[in-house]
């Protein structure tokens, strides 16, 4: 089933990353910035929604530990893992990528992303040419710039607001 590509493929990243960060310093990548652009490989190698380079790394990291795949496969002797299907609200947000910028004064960015996520958006952590809508809070730089650069839509926290009550 889908847990169970998902953990080969966690185990296969598992066992592929030291020649990963071989590669990325051998292409001359900085020492401080080698975790992140090693994780930001695995992120996009892992390709599941809402999990980012952090949460990737730490994924690759739990099923590279032979215990804890020993723990799983115990567990799976016990419990059956069932699909989880998620359905989509017909929300103005669903299907749509939405990035937050800036601060924000109404709501914590972790509100901000449940409540795009429980209307069907995708949220992510950067602006690129898949960005469907920017929120752009006092503060916003650098994504709020590529934003206007790709013609991305950009909306303040309280237009967001409204959007986020309809």
């Amino acid at each position: 089933g889908t847990f169970d590509a998902l953990r080969k493929t966690l185990e296969a990243l598992a066992a592929e990353r030291p020649a990963m960060r071989a590669a990325l310093v051998a292409q001359g990548v900085a020492p401080e910035k080698l975790e992140a652009k090693l994780n930001a490989q695995l992120q996009a190698r892992l390709d599941v929604a809402q999990v980012g380079p952090v949460m990737a790394a730490a994924l690759v990291d739990f099923f590279d530990e032979p215990n804890n795949r020993a723990v799983i496969d115990r567990l799976l002797d016990e419990v059956a893992v069932e699909p989880f299907h998620w359905q989509a609200t017909d929300s103005a947000l669903a299907g749509k990528t939405v990035v937050f910028t800036g601060s924000l004064e109404k709501m914590s960015r972790a509100e901000a992303k449940a409540r795009a996520e429980a209307l069907g958006a995708k949220v992510a952590g950067s602006v690129s040419a898949k960005t469907d809508l920017v929120v752009a809070g006092p503060g916003a730089g650098s994504k709020l710039k590529k934003a206007a650069e790709l013609g991305v839509a950009v909306i303040d926290e309280a237009a967001w607001l409204k959007l986020a009550q309809a």
